[in-house]
């Protein structure tokens, strides 16, 4: 029977305690129905997990002690980045589960000349926090100990202006001249860039290809912003990471 996992984030130590509060204690005790003595894995983000137990039940909060750690085992070795045209409501969210689950390791939502979805400062924000929340909820499910950072949303141009140097820059594209095959050994880590609903306009792409982005060949069909994200980093993952 697989354990119920619960991000909380640290300083850990074996042998201390620690208190969840808000929606993790009412899920914990109001949904899955844990009471005293019951068992979860509990990870900090950054890479550790504990065995814990529930210690005592409160109005609003459990105590958990925390038993031996483990490093966690889930992480892949290639360090992917996802650069994701901002889409539509559950569109983002769900890309933003799927990354998560397929392992990379950060995730800069993307705001284009196409993109339908609009966001001042205080909308970015939430935003934000709100896809932060998706990504730690996808690495309780799916195992992993580190949580991927999901950054405030910038534009391309932005993102262009402070690309991390040595990544591989793919841009997925129908008419890309090579394939993921013919693509050198990603030494540092690979950096993904995926258009919203529409693609990216024709200056974006130029754009992108003057700084660096190689238009690779995932396959003669035109995917979806959200079917492109999980074709492109399960692929990538094949090639580089650990599928």
């Amino acid at each position: 029977m697989r354990l119920t996992r619960i991000h909380v984030p640290g300083p850990l130590e074996t042998g201390g305690a620690c208190a969840v509060r808000g929606e993790a204690a009412h899920h914990l005790v109001r949904v899955l129905r844990l009471g005293v003595g019951a068992r979860v894995d509990v990870f900090d983000g950054q890479g550790a997990e504990y065995a814990g137990r529930i210690e005592s039940v409160r109005k609003g909060e459990v105590t958990l002690a925390l038993g031996e750690r483990r490093d966690g085992g889930t992480e892949s070795p290639l360090r992917l980045t996802l650069a994701q045209g901002v889409s539509r409501g559950e569109r983002m969210d769900w890309v933003v589960q799927k990354a998560v689950e397929l392992g990379v390791a950060h995730i800069v939502p993307v705001l284009t000349e196409r993109s339908v979805v609009r966001l001042d400062a205080g909308q970015a924000h939430h935003k934000q926090c709100h896809w932060q929340r998706i990504a730690v909820s996808a690495c309780e499910q799916s195992g992993r100990s580190r949580v991927p950072q999901v950054a405030q949303p910038v534009s391309l141009a932005t993102l262009l202006a402070a690309l991390p140097v040595g990544d591989l820059r793919v841009l997925p594209s129908p008419e890309g001249s090579v394939g993921l095959a013919a693509l050198p050994a990603a030494s540092a880590g690979v950096l993904v860039l995926i258009g919203p609903e529409g693609g990216l306009a024709e200056a974006e792409r130029r754009a992108a290809l003057a700084h660096g982005f190689q238009p690779v060949r995932f396959g003669p069909r035109v995917l979806r912003t959200e079917t492109a994200a999980v074709v492109a980093l399960t692929l990538l993952q094949e090639r580089f990471g650990d599928l």
